[in-house]
């Protein structure tokens, strides 16, 4: 017997169409990358299979189930997600992109030191898939899973990175704040002087990577106000 599938809220398609076009718009995604919500214990929404900054207004998000096989014309890659969840209940937003900087150092097979502000939230430092292969099978995406462990972010070596928060909203600022820390760690290593910079301890990095003051809300709107026309 099989079981109906949940059906998305207007609100919920909305919300993951919004962020990937705001992922697009900034650089973060380009032909390759996908996001998704948590809808309830089992199921999830995820962006179209199209170039996020492509997705049509009214364009069908798909619904997918933690369990059983991905749903027909739906990304192989989203097992990522899938696994995600399975392991995560408190994640409830998945965002897989390809932001440059953080696409650099990972071919260096490092990730970044929490050395300001927006590295504070991957305090002490984002682990790091070593393997540059795509994620098509649901061994690897559960390894990748296992790696990332209760982490904010995972770097894969020359394949983008994989960030989750509790909200999509979440995920989607976790992406720029991830690959500001990718901008600053690189800048640090090209100066010569990484290792007299400082680096946030774990007290310092604990206070400091907080959401008050709405740093999210602020950083949501900074990255989904549609561009200004002349």
């Amino acid at each position: 017997m099989t079981l109906a599938l949940p059906t998305p809220t207007e609100a919920d398609s909305a919300l993951v169409r919004t962020a990937g076009w705001a992922l697009a718009r900034h650089g973060f995604v380009h032909a390759y990358g996908h996001c998704s919500l948590r809808l309830d214990a089992r199921h999830f929404l995820v962006s179209p299979a199209t170039p996020l900054g492509l997705v049509g207004v009214d364009e069908a998000c798909s619904v997918v189930g933690l369990d059983g096989p991905l749903p027909e014309g739906v990304l192989g890659e989203v097992r990522i997600h899938r696994e995600i969840y399975r392991r995560r209940p408190e994640v409830n937003g998945v965002v897989r992109s390809m932001p440059p900087k953080a696409m650099t150092l990972g071919t260096l097979r490092l990730t970044p030191k929490p050395r300001h502000g927006m590295g504070s939230y991957f305090a002490p430092k984002p682990p790091l898939w070593d393997d540059p292969q795509l994620l098509r099978s649901d061994e690897q995406a559960a390894a990748l899973a296992e790696t990332l462990g209760d982490a904010r972010a995972i770097l894969m070596r020359g394949n983008g990175v994989v960030t989750a928060g509790t909200s999509l909203k979440e995920a989607v600022v976790l992406t720029r704040f991830l690959e500001d820390a990718c901008r600053i760690e690189l800048e640090c290593l090209t100066s010569g002087l990484a290792d007299q910079g400082a680096v946030l301890d774990a007290d310092e990095a604990c206070e400091r990577a907080t959401w008050s003051g709405r740093i999210m809300d602020r950083m949501w709107d900074y990255l989904t106000r549609p561009p200004t026309r002349a």
